[in-house]
């Protein structure tokens, strides 16, 4: 059967299968999904070790797969500094961001709606310019408590699939992956951060949950941006499907 129709238990998948299966299913996915979608295919990096490793592996399986990266005017000089050498190494990533003016500080005061403005709103418009019909993530069950109810391929807005290859890896797994293959990550994972974000909203922790250190000290700790909660696609009148 189609991987791309499997019904399989994540939970069981990501006990069961030993690291070498799971990298051979991951590129399996891809390879599937860039068979039937061709260059509407695209990777969302983020820059963070999950993103880096997905776009490694979408490379392994195609070249020329085309991606996207959303920054914000709040990431680290760090990931500035990282993003502008991933995209001079593959210039088939696209930059977006928002320059919409918002109230000082309001990743403090609505932590929501300033990743409505700054993350979710270009993630849209990348989904459109780039016309893309699927769309492939770093995104993991085990990273935390919000991200445990994702399937490998989801259509959570109609007419828009998004693949998560990677979505039974553990964390460890991960870095053994990318020493393995030598892929180069964003420099503040050795300043002993887990999961990255925007500057102000994130921090070192030494909590058991990687997402821990975002959005720490709000109702959002821990929490997700909402590119893989909300509606990316548009209807004619705005709303989303």
């Amino acid at each position: 059967m189609s991987l791309l129709e499997n019904q399989d238990d994540i939970t069981e998948l990501v006990e069961r299968l030993n690291f070498q299966e799971k990298v051979e299913r991951s590129l399996a996915l891809i390879k599937e999904v860039h068979e039937k979608y061709g260059n509407s295919l695209v990777v969302a990096n983020s820059l963070g070790k999950d993103s880096v490793c997905v776009w490694d592996l979408a490379k392994r399986v195609s070249p020329g797969i085309r991606g996207f990266i959303v920054t914000t005017r709040f990431k680290p000089e760090e990931t500035v500094q990282f993003m502008k050498e991933t995209v001079a190494q593959y210039p088939e990533l696209q930059i977006y961001r928002s320059d919409a003016p918002i109230p000082e500080k309001l990743y403090e005061i609505d932590p929501d709606r300033c990743c409505e403005i700054l993350k979710v709103e270009p993630t849209r418009r990348a989904i459109e310019e780039m016309q893309v019909k699927c769309w492939v993530t770093g995104l993991r069950c085990t990273e935390g408590r919000t991200r445990t109810d994702f399937q490998e391929v989801e259509e959570r807005d109609r007419g828009l699939i998004k693949l998560n290859p990677i979505l039974i890896w553990k964390e460890r797994e991960v870095w053994q992956y990318l020493a393995l293959h030598q892929v180069k990550v964003n420099p503040l994972y050795a300043q002993g951060y887990r999961s990255l974000g925007c500057a102000p909203c994130t921090k070192i922790t030494n909590e058991e949950d990687e997402r821990a250190g975002r959005w720490l000290g709000t109702s959002k700790c821990g929490g997700e941006c909402g590119i893989h909660t909300r509606p990316l696609k548009m209807n004619v009148d705005g709303d989303g499907i």
